[in-house]
């Protein structure tokens, strides 16, 4: 991760703000560059920094056995990562993996958590997004105990696509196979059957999503369920 002095991107958690309390909040921050890859909680450590992602996102992982991951979230531009902090609580449940590299505004916990103490606007509008983000997690264990690996691989593909801002991202097929649950010859299967529809082109890691409005028919309900939520709860 590196610091920079560049003016970071949109962060619509921080946009829904009044700009009084968005701009006391991001005079206590500094914008970086979250570098792919890079691990910014573990299990059970303490947080020391939240992060308001702007053109970057982060995965949300749980270990299983002490072998393997799965990813239970994703947190871009529409969120915050250090949702613990607003309950008081100063360890991270969950691995944070930087899977989409680019800009966010850093906190300290402290600061943060003075901010917290100091604006019930921030609070109220901060107990909103968690309650998305416990929403979502629900969403995801149902979503992984029962829907099929291609809607759930759409689903994902759509959730990224959204935080990455753009038709084009990389992704390995073992990270898929982490992020799902599965082995990596079922993400294969599910990929080149969205490739067969012509949804999605992808090779060597590289994916372009070439039908949204297929891509959104192919995913389970899921999908639209977290957007609507989020859209009630926390949109500007």
């Amino acid at each position: 991760m590196s610091v920079t002095r560049r003016a970071a991107p949109l962060n619509r958690l921080l946009a829904a703000l009044p700009s009084r309390v968005s701009q006391r909040l991001l005079a206590g921050c500094e914008a970086v560059d979250l570098v792919f890859g890079e691990v910014l909680y573990e299990p059970d450590a303490r947080i020391r920094h939240v992060y308001f992602p702007t053109g970057s996102f982060i995965s949300l992982m749980i270990p299983v056995d002490g072998t393997t991951n799965l990813e239970v979230g994703l947190v871009g531009n529409e969120g915050v990562l250090g949702s613990p902090l607003i309950l008081g609580v100063d360890v991270s449940p969950l691995r944070a993996l930087v899977q989409g590299a680019g800009p966010a505004w850093r906190m300290s916990a402290v600061a943060f958590a003075r901010e917290l103490d100091r604006s019930p606007t921030l609070r109220d509008a901060l107990n909103r997004y968690l309650h998305v983000q416990i929403s979502q997690l629900a969403q995801t264990a149902a979503c992984t105990r029962f829907h099929l690996v291609e809607a759930r691989l759409a689903r994902w593909l759509l959730m990224t696509q959204d935080r990455a801002h753009g038709d084009d991202f990389h992704v390995t097929h073992e990270f898929l196979a982490y992020m799902l649950g599965v082995r990596r010859v079922g993400v294969t299967k599910a990929a080149n059957a969205l490739q067969k529809r012509k949804l999605i082109t992808y090779h060597r890691g590289e994916v372009t999503i070439l039908d949204r409005t297929g891509m959104e028919e192919a995913s389970c309900g899921c999908y639209q369920a977290d957007r609507d939520t989020y859209e009630r709860l926390c949109a500007v």
